[in-house]
């Protein structure tokens, strides 16, 4: 008996629908789409140039602070370890010589062992030879007795100081390794930054690199115009200077005149006379430094980080800065932004992340950030905000 049974057309179901093979795959497709949509971020999900330059800028800035802790616990673990040399190298010493004080003693013990430790008896007075052996042999214990007494004494000190310097050295330990911590930590969060920096600017085409490029140009325009007002308002608080102490003078000389005295100026000259000269070769080896890479924790003379040139240029002059700019803001005199002189140092941001040599003009030498390179720019190259403070280190 034949069949009346219509065969199913191929295909598969979807919510209960019969759907051709043509149909599936379409679906199949639009699924695909949808998800290469959702893997793939939009134009708009993207960040702006505008965030990407702010964004950089903050982590080079972060960077920046980051070598300053690296500069600090590198010097504190740099002393730490010499301490550490140096109180081993002391208990190696103590030790050498408490061994030698404890075979002294032991020398002494022997000794009054095979002479009889015992105070002298009659029976000892009796098998003596002679009544001057006696004596001989008791006076014999008395400097035994004398010198074990000042072997022990001096056993006792060699081995308290020996335990002193001993706990020193473990404390000094423990504190190096603390240090060896902090310089690891901060050296890899300066290259996490920077690695950070590096990404965001390779991700960037060539248009949005170029864009970025004009948008560092006019932040140096401002820069630069920002200098060239600071440079007008310093020259005209120069000649304002001039002509007081010109009146001081004129009024001095009037007032001598008629009294019929010789008259002196009151004291234009500056409190330290000898600041100029320094300034100058701090300045002059900063100037030699111009076109030399930038490189977090660098000393030079290759290459140098910002605060290494600043010492390293004032180490020219004579005069010895600290390490960092935590430790530089506090080596001189605090002075206003408008009374800056050449060879002060320019501090910025609020973690002092920073510092500059001011060359004057509102104009800076200073090492700038990774990638770049020991040049002279204006003290208002990332905003007058950004100006922390002046200080006249000499």
């Amino acid at each position: 008996m034949a069949s009346h049974r219509k065969s199913r057309p191929t295909g598969t179901r979807v919510a209960g629908i019969r759907t051709p093979a043509l149909a599936t795959a379409a679906l199949t497709s639009v699924a695909l789409l949808s998800q290469t949509a959702t893997a793939a971020p939009s134009d708009d999900d993207r960040p702006s140039l505008e965030e990407v330059e702010k964004k950089v800028d903050d982590l080079y800035r972060q960077a920046g602070s980051a070598t300053e802790k690296y500069n600090a616990a590198k010097e504190k673990t740099t002393k730490q370890r010499k301490r550490v040399d140096t109180l081993l190298d002391d208990v190696a010493k103590r030790t050498q010589r408490l061994n030698e004080a404890r075979e002294e003693l032991g020398s002494y013990a022997s000794a009054q062992y095979r002479t009889g430790s015992a105070i002298p008896e009659t029976t000892t007075f009796l098998l003596a030879d002679s009544p001057q052996d006696y004596v001989d042999r008791n006076h014999l214990l008395s400097r035994l007795t004398g010198r074990q007494k000042d072997a022990v004494d001096d056993f006792t000190t060699q081995q308290s100081e020996t335990m002193e310097k001993r706990r020193e050295a473990t404390e000094s330990l423990a504190t190096l390794t603390e240090s060896q911590k902090d310089l690891k930590t901060a050296k890899a969060t300066v290259q996490k930054k920077l690695s950070t920096a590096r990404e965001l600017l390779s991700e960037l085409t060539a248009e949005e690199k170029a864009r970025l490029a004009a948008i560092e140009r006019k932040k140096q325009e401002e820069a630069a115009r920002k200098a060239a007002e600071l440079a007008e308002r310093q020259a005209e608080e120069r000649e304002r200077r001039v002509r007081a102490a010109q009146e001081e003078s004129e009024a001095a000389s009037g007032s001598s005149e008629s009294s019929g005295g010789t008259g002196a100026s009151s004291g234009s000259t500056p409190p330290d006379a000898s600041y100029g000269t320094k300034a100058e070769k701090a300045l002059a080896f900063a100037r030699a430094q111009i076109g030399k890479p930038y490189v977090w924790g660098a000393t030079g003379p290759g290459s140098y980080d910002c605060s290494g040139l600043t010492q390293a240029a004032w180490k020219a002059a004579g005069v010895t800065l600290p390490r960092t700019t935590y430790d530089q803001v506090n080596a001189g005199t605090t002075v206003p932004v408008s009374q800056a002189q050449p060879g002060d140092l320019v501090f910025f941001y609020d973690d002092l992340g920073h510092v500059g040599l001011y060359i004057g003009n509102g104009m800076m030498i200073h090492a700038p950030k990774p990638g770049a390179y020991v040049r002279e720019e204006s003290i208002f190259y990332d905003g007058e905000s950004s100006i922390h403070s002046v200080v006249r280190p000499a």
